[in-house]
Formats: C-alpha cells, sequence, structure tokens
C-alpha cells in the first residue's frame, strides 16, 4: 500500500487484560504483588551480587545480567498494564508504543541469549575447572555480555522499524495489555509477510542457536558429570545446572510457544495470558529459582541479615 493512503495515526489503545469490573481488584492486586515480588526480587540478587565477594564469579555475573533482563523488560510493560485495568483511558502514543515494543524486544532477546551464555559458562565450570578463571576471565565475560546486548538490541531495531513503518487504516485498538506484534500486525492494512519472515527467520535463528548451544552445552556437562567418581561430587555439579536449566525449560518454552505455534491456532485472549506469564510472571520465578537451589546465595543472603543486625 502506498504511503500515501496511510492514516496519520497518533496513539494506540489498549483494550487491556479484562473488561469484567469484578475481576478487575482480583488481577490488580495478583499482578501487583507478582510485579513487586519481582522488583524486590530482581533488584536484590543484583545488590547481593554486588557487594558479596564471594558471589564474584563468571556465574553470578551473567546472573546478575539475567535480573537485570528480567527487571528491564517487566518494567516496560507492568506499571502500565497496572495502570491501564482501573484507568479510563487506555491509550499510549504511537511513539512510546514503538518505544515499548523496542524496549521489551530487547531485554526479551537479550535473556535468550544469556541463558545459553550461561550454559556455556557452566560446560566450562564442570569440563574444565583447573582453567576456568582463565577461560572465563572478566574481560572475556564482559565482551561475552556486551554481544548480548548487541544482538539484542540490533534485532528489536529491525523488528521495530518493520513494525511501526506499516500503514493502520481501520481501528487503533489493540487487544492486549502492551505493545507486541502479533496483536499490532493485525491492525495493520499493509502487506505484514516481510514482518512474519523476519519473525521466523531472524527471531528463529536466535531461538534455535540458543536453544542448540543450550543442548550442546548440557551434552558435554553430563559427560564430564559421569566422568566424575564420587557420587557426591556428581550430585553438587548436577545440583549446579539444576536452576539454569528451570530457568531455560521455562523461558524457552512460554516463548516458543507464544511467537512459533500455528497462526492457525492463535487466539488473542490466550496470547495475553502467555505474555502475562513471560512478562511478569517468568521474571518474578527467576530470581526465586536461583536462591532457593543457591547455597551460595543463601549464604551471601545470611551474611547480609548478619551484618544489618550488629
Amino acid at each position: 500500500m502506498n504511503r500515501e493512503n496511510c492514516s496519520s495515526l497518533n496513539e494506540f489503545i489498549f483494550m487491556g487484560i479484562t473488561n469484567n469490573p469484578e475481576m478487575k481488584v482480583a488481577v490488580f492486586t495478583t499482578f501487583l504483588l507478582v510485579y513487586l515480588i519481582n522488583l524486590l526480587g530482581n533488584l536484590g540478587m543484583i545488590f547481593l551480587i554486588r557487594v558479596d565477594p564471594q558471589l564474584h564469579t563468571p556465574m553470578y555475573f551473567f546472573l546478575s545480567h539475567l535480573s537485570f533482563c528480567d527487571l528491564c523488560y517487566s518494567t516496560a510493560v507492568g506499571p502500565k498494564m497496572l495502570v491501564d485495568i482501573f484507568g479510563k483511558n487506555k491509550s499510549i502514543p504511537f511513539f512510546a508504543c514503538a518505544l515499548q515494543f523496542f524496549i521489551s524486544c530487547t531485554f526479551v532477546d537479550s535473556e535468550c541469549i544469556l541463558l545459553a551464555v550461561m550454559a556455556f559458562d557452566r560446560y566450562k565450570a564442570i569440563s574444565n575447572p583447573l582453567h576456568y578463571a582463565v577461560d572465563m576471565s572478566s574481560k572475556f565475560c564482559s565482551l561475552l555480555v556486551a554481544g548480548v546486548y548487541l544482538v539484542g538490541t540490533a534485532d528489536a531495531l529491525i523488528h521495530t522499524t518493520l513494525t511501526f513503518r506499516l500503514c493502520f487504516c481501520g481501528s487503533n485498538e489493540i487487544n492486549h495489555f502492551f505493545c507486541d506484534i502479533p496483536p499490532i500486525l493485525l491492525l495493520s492494512c499493509s502487506d505484514t509477510q516481510v514482518n512474519e519472515l523476519a519473525i521466523f527467520t531472524i527471531f528463529g535463528f536466535i531461538e534455535m542457536s540458543t536453544i542448540s548451544g543450550v543442548l550442546v552445552s548440557y551434552c558435554y556437562i553430563i559427560s564430564s558429570v559421569l566422568k566424575i567418581r564420587s557420587a557426591e561430587g556428581r550430585l553438587k555439579a548436577f545440583s549446579t545446572c539444576a536452576s539454569h536449566l528451570t530457568a531455560v525449560a521455562i523461558f524457552q518454552g512460554t516463548v516458543l510457544f507464544m511467537y512459533f505455534r500455528p497462526s492457525s491456532s492463535y487466539s488473542l485472549d490466550q496470547d495475553k495470558m502467555s505474555s502475562l506469564f513471560y512478562t511478569l510472571v517468568i521474571p518474578m520465578l527467576n530470581p526465586l529459582i536461583y536462591s532457593l537451589r543457591n547455597n551460595d546465595v543463601k549464604e551471601a543472603l545470611q551474611k547480609l541479615k548478619n551484618k544489618m543486625y550488629l
């Protein structure tokens, strides 16, 4: 469609999670609690890793950035969603919608890649512990994280540019609670084949390569663990990977369901529930998963408590 035929769209209007007045209080209370736990958990994890020298290792360096990613994309979505539950005006300016989409896409992509980097870190720690400190130097870890954010930002920039250059000729009501690709594409009167192709090629490549990286790393990890003679040593090695595997399974499973299921099975209401899970619930779960199953984090928390009571 020619750009001249496009209407000048200044804002989008969210339809939100629910219009049922009886459900609004319960939904608001539930997700306000989820978001506050998310904030407390991820900020607490970043602070704890920063102040405790025992946690100044590559594993916890990457974990602090995982918490940062969780914090960024959940904050890009959560506060606006909570305000809109009771708000009469659920509109968002066009450029604010683009910015919200760009931020959430950047950090979701970054988290995908970061989970693969964390698997590589566990492989290095378990398969070759004597060279671990040299192989995973602070400079190398910083370069890995810089690469993670660079790829995430580049992918988000491509999708944002392609999505917000489309024509929107009809309704500006988004049947969602934040600016995401599928509901925005449904509003467009342009040909969206390029956008769909970009999702399945660029984002699909990121997903498949990171999942493959995790699987390959864990094949080597399992091989290395089985060579450990003591049962206690094998259990300790597996326990350091359990939290990461849980986080990968929950996050990647949800993202794959969201963006790579057949279009014939697409449902906006189902999409909202899945989006709530990966934008708010998963960022809340990650610090809980890593803290409840990690003795180093428990010890660091105990030391911090002792300092506070002195």
